[in-house]
């Protein structure tokens, strides 16, 4: 037989809209101010699946909520073969009803994607999503209020940045590079780009002392470099 009609509430639209209210209020008291980029793709590489030009044009002011009580999750901040890495993630809830009416009714999408960005005022930190969980709690009174958005540090790679907030736009300045860019300016804003160093110093160098490449190849008979 089939549950009882008097006490089964999975199919009221009434009681699941009251469970949304109740969330997204708790959501906009205990939460945190934050702003979501939405990425716009610019050439999508269909063999690696990547994009190498995306840009980021919109950046929605909405409320989320920290589930991370203790801190920052992740690996934290250590030593690699790189140098020193921060690995800082946190997971953060917003309410779907919320995401539609902030994000979805402008954009194609439907839901929170992995990839868009999301930049904390507290810190002055981005943060890229990199899982979203849909069924974060299962089916209160039969529907789905809340996504979980799995976010970690983001690590620019030249990233294109018009939001029109000047904060957001501003985040990645010095390390932008264009065809314009001088070398010497690269090596002013990352010490390890230090190739016009380099070739400065070689320059200076006897000529003698340096490889000649107009020279025979030596692995060969009596070809060229």
């Amino acid at each position: 037989m089939a549950t009882s009609l008097y006490f089964n509430n999975f199919g009221s639209s009434m009681e699941q809209y009251l469970i949304e209210d109740l969330v997204i209020e708790s959501i906009k008291i205990h939460g945190h101010d934050i702003y979501y980029l939405t990425r716009t793709a610019g050439a999508v590489d269909d063999i690696l699946n990547e994009d190498d030009l995306s840009e980021y044009k919109r950046a929605d002011f909405l409320e989320m909520y920290i589930k991370n009580i203790d801190g920052f999750e992740g690996e934290g901040d250590f030593l690699s073969r790189f140098g020193l890495e921060i690995r800082d993630e946190m997971t953060l809830t917003i309410a779907r009803r919320t995401f539609e009416l902030e994000v979805s009714q402008y954009t194609n999408n439907d839901r929170p994607l992995e990839g868009d960005l999301i930049y904390f005022p507290l810190t002055k930190k981005m943060y890229e999503i990199k899982f979203v969980e849909h069924e974060p709690v299962f089916y209160q009174m039969g529907a789905l209020q809340m996504y979980d958005l799995r976010v970690e540090l983001y690590e620019y790679s030249q990233e294109r940045f018009s939001t029109g907030v000047e904060e957001i736009d501003n985040l990645y300045a010095g390390y932008e590079t264009t065809s314009n860019t001088s070398i010497e300016y690269l090596e002013t804003q990352d010490p390890y780009a230090d190739n016009y160093s380099i070739e400065q110093a070689a320059s200076l160098v006897d000529v003698d002392g340096i490889i000649d490449f107009s020279e025979a190849d030596p692995f060969s008979s009596g070809g060229r470099w």
